[in-house]
């Protein structure tokens, strides 16, 4: 294990020349101040009290709570999306392939559809947050179970059947909300698009930690990740127990994904877009600088895209659309530039 750790701080090859180490600087400098400038602005914009007062703080503090709700979110699709390509050595697929989305609206939908829109709201809270991650993780735990064991286990087959599941699961929800009645589809396709608005701030004592200690701790495997980077081959050569590095850093996305989905709702191509950007922007393979790269990216594609959104078009709640399209396109662009999956 010593072998491979050492193996990963060699083949990561941080910095080629001195031009891409401070390429890199400028590029963590410039999205470090653009975070900041749309943090701030979307806490003290058009805030009617002057800067610093006390009021100020007041009106801040209840605006704080979307910005938190952004940075667990950056920090879970970034992290969750860069670790997931690297072990299945493919930066087209996200974590979204294993129908984490799917199921997110299986639930809500079979909610609405068993209980109407007075039981949707009845069962909002910390627990039944908590038991979607909880169903989320134990599902996608045991699928990889199931399909990375015994003789026949194979990454590929896992996230064929990935798609098939997410499939089937989309077209169950579909099913069940032609049967609802318009003012409970009008409810339920609100929760049903990505959107900071979704998220309770009850919530975020249950989400921060969970995120928080699946990021640490894949931040903390980067080195594993760089030499998983080079194929299963190559790791077991190194000394790496692939398959059991594999379960570890898929449960971890799981748990960052469930998190995320729990808690805002279905985006399936943030993850992607940031990632795409994250790569052109950091040039290099190493994960531990990879992926701070990522978060800022992440989190300043959603804070700008939420303040330009708010406060010029008057139409925040198109943001998760907007997203949607425009990594929609990222992702074509780049399919068709590689000319395959």
């Amino acid at each position: 294990m010593a072998s491979a750790v050492a193996a990963g701080a060699r083949t990561s090859g941080s910095f080629t020349t001195p031009r891409a180490r401070r390429r890199y600087v400028v590029v963590f400098c410039i999205l470090l101040a653009l975070s900041a400038v749309f943090a701030f602005g979307l806490l003290a914009w058009e805030n009617p009290m002057p800067v610093g007062s006390a009021g100020f703080w007041r009106i801040a503090q209840h605006r704080a709570t979307n910005v938190t709700v952004m940075v667990v979110v950056a920090i879970a699709q970034a992290i969750a999306t860069v670790s997931f390509q690297t072990v299945t050595n493919n930066r087209i697929i996200t974590p979204s392939i294993m129908g984490f989305e799917s199921l997110y609206r299986v639930v809500q939908t079979t909610t609405v559809y068993l209980f109407g829109v007075a039981g949707l709201v009845a069962i909002q809270g910390v627990w039944q947050f908590g038991l979607q991650v909880v169903i989320m993780v134990a599902l996608a735990m045991a699928l990889y179970g199931w399909l990375l064991s015994g003789r026949y286990g194979n990454l590929h087959i896992m996230l064929l059947v990935g798609i098939i599941i997410g499939g089937g699961l989309g077209a169950i929800s579909t099913f069940m909300q032609r049967l609802l009645t318009p003012s409970e589809f009008d409810v339920l396709a609100a929760r049903l698009f990505g959107n900071v608005s979704n998220a309770d701030a009850s919530y975020l004592p249950l989400a921060i930690p969970l995120c928080l200690a699946a990021s640490a701790l894949l931040v903390m495997r980067s080195r594993r990740l760089n030499v998983m980077a080079l194929g299963s081959d190559a790791a077991r050569s190194l000394g790496l127990d692939h398959r059991r590095e594999l379960y570890i850093v898929l449960f971890l996305v799981a748990v960052l994904m469930a998190t995320s989905t729990a808690l805002v709702g279905p985006m399936t191509f943030l993850g992607f877009l940031v990632a795409t950007l994250a790569y052109q922007f950091a040039d290099t393979h190493d994960h531990r600088l990879i992926f701070p790269v990522a978060v800022l990216t992440a989190f300043t594609i959603l804070a700008g895209a939420y303040f330009v959104m708010k406060n010029v078009f008057y139409a925040q709640g198109m943001v998760s659309i907007l997203i949607e399209l425009v990594g929609g396109i990222v992702f074509l662009i780049v399919i068709l530039r590689k000319g395959r999956l």
